[in-house]
């Protein structure tokens, strides 16, 4: 295939999810089910492909409504005054193998900072039951969250800390051609 296609995340087939360390000894997971954005893909040529995405903060479920309330609060991601996650590429780059490093800015908590994403796909295209052209990626990252000014946390009487700093994301995205 040797032309650009224009992809829009599918928020209903989507999300991002995270994992984090919790007591130091078990990782806690965590999904953002509001994730929207473009990606315009250059199948001969990926280096002239964009990528740009919106997480809604305020859609963060880990199944405990009360951490997820903590969660939301001026502690972490205080979603009254940042509700949105962004990201913007800057460069993107065949790693082969049908896989992609995207190199770009992540806006969290109102602090951007550079990130690379390990992009796998977007996978062969396929034509859904009612007709729409729909491909996939899956896309993996690990930031620091105190990088983005989330540095809330509780030491333990034992040592260490309630809350780890390294957050693994995964973002699963279907995409749907226009």
């Amino acid at each position: 295939m040797s032309e650009t296609v224009t992809y829009k995340i599918d928020p209903a087939h989507s999300n991002a999810g995270f994992k984090i360390r919790h007591l130091m000894v078990a990782n806690v997971r965590g999904e953002f089910p509001g994730l929207n954005g473009t990606i315009v893909f250059d199948h001969a040529n990926p280096a002239n492909s964009t990528v740009e995405a919106d997480i809604d903060v305020k859609s963060l479920t880990t199944r405990d409504e009360q951490r997820d309330a903590h969660l939301k609060s001026a502690d972490f991601f205080d979603v009254e005054k940042y509700p949105t996650m962004h990201f913007v590429s800057r460069k993107v780059a065949a790693n082969g193998g049908g896989e992609l490093k995207v190199a770009g800015d992540l806006t969290i908590h109102g602090v951007t900072r550079p990130v690379t994403l390990d992009v796998d796909g977007p996978t062969p295209e396929v034509k859904d039951p009612w007709g729409n052209v729909k491909a996939g990626i899956t896309a993996t990252t690990k930031i620091n969250r105190k990088e983005f000014g989330l540095t809330w946390n509780v030491a333990l009487e034992t040592g260490g800390v309630l809350v780890g700093e390294d957050v693994q994301i995964q973002i699963e995205a279907e995409l749907a051609r226009q």
